[in-house]
């Protein structure tokens, strides 16, 4: 399962989404998310998820590892929808003692896990396509108008993208711990809620003695590379927008206009 977790992960390839600039892929990332949260009806939550799908065809990642970063949510997103279906207003179209499921109910359930689902697949493209030196480069462009306030934006970047990068490297750490100590004859996977906790604690041990040791080798490195903070550092690819950038932003600007058009003019598909 830990092996299913593809957070942080990049693919290097040529494709579309891969060229764009970082700062234009994080803005959409959030412009997504937002208008994925806010479709009201059918046709708008229908077409931004043709626009992530979209996204993912561009991207030219092989569909797989998609699949793969939703496998570990698969269970959110059907706790989720269930939980859901009990919260609908309205007359009720089956009853079960006190479980009343209503039109509203099934709507909303499937509303909100398509929405985790294209959440996650929306962020997927996102690390796929950047690097994490994109990434950090992307963030300190975004918060530069906060250092008037004296925050630290290039330090705040660094320790994001850090965070974000050694994910996979810990949960690989993780899986061969577990490995480990399963063939010393642990048993990880039988008793109860508690045993199985205790059980987890020969793993978490040396799992914060790695991590702590990673986080001291980084800093060692860093140091030796006369690394000081953001000031007086240049950049060796300065970022630019390009054709492909312009573009982008234009169909999206046109495609916010239609959307806020049809939330406005289309009915709800949740009736208050």
């Amino acid at each position: 399962m830990l092996s299913d977790v593809t957070m942080g992960q990049f693919f290097p390839g040529k494709s579309v989404m891969h060229r764009l600039d970082p700062r234009i892929k994080m803005c959409l990332t959030v412009y997504f998310i937002v208008l994925i949260f806010c479709s009201k009806n059918f046709v708008t939550l229908g077409a931004t998820i043709l626009m992530s799908l979209l996204g993912v065809v561009l991207s030219k990642v092989p569909l797989k590892l998609y699949l793969k970063s939703m496998k570990p949510i698969l269970f959110i997103v059907v706790f989720t929808g269930v939980l859901n279906l009990f919260y609908g207003t309205g007359d009720p179209i089956f009853t079960l003692g006190f479980i009343h499921i209503t039109r509203n109910g099934i709507v909303n359930s499937i509303m909100i896990a398509v929405r985790i689902v294209v959440l996650i697949l929306i962020s997927s493209i996102l690390t796929f396509t950047t690097s994490p030196t994109q990434l950090t480069d992307a963030i300190e462009r975004l918060l530069k108008p906060l250092s008037v306030l004296h925050v630290p934006v290039h330090e705040f970047a660094m320790m994001m993208t850090i965070a974000l990068r050694f994910v996979p490297t810990l949960l690989e750490e993780t899986e061969k711990i577990m490995a480990a100590q399963k063939a010393r004859g642990a048993d990880m996977e039988s008793g109860g809620l508690m045993q199985r906790i205790k059980a987890l604690i020969p793993v978490l041990i040396p799992l914060f003695v790695s991590a702590f040791r990673r986080a001291f080798d980084l800093a060692t490195a860093m140091e030796s590379r006369c690394y000081h903070g953001g000031e007086g550092r240049t950049k060796m690819k300065v970022l630019h927008l390009s054709k492909d950038d312009y573009i982008t932003l234009i169909v999206c600007v046109l495609y916010l206009a239609a959307f806020i058009t049809a939330n406005i003019l289309l009915p709800a598909a949740i009736v208050r």
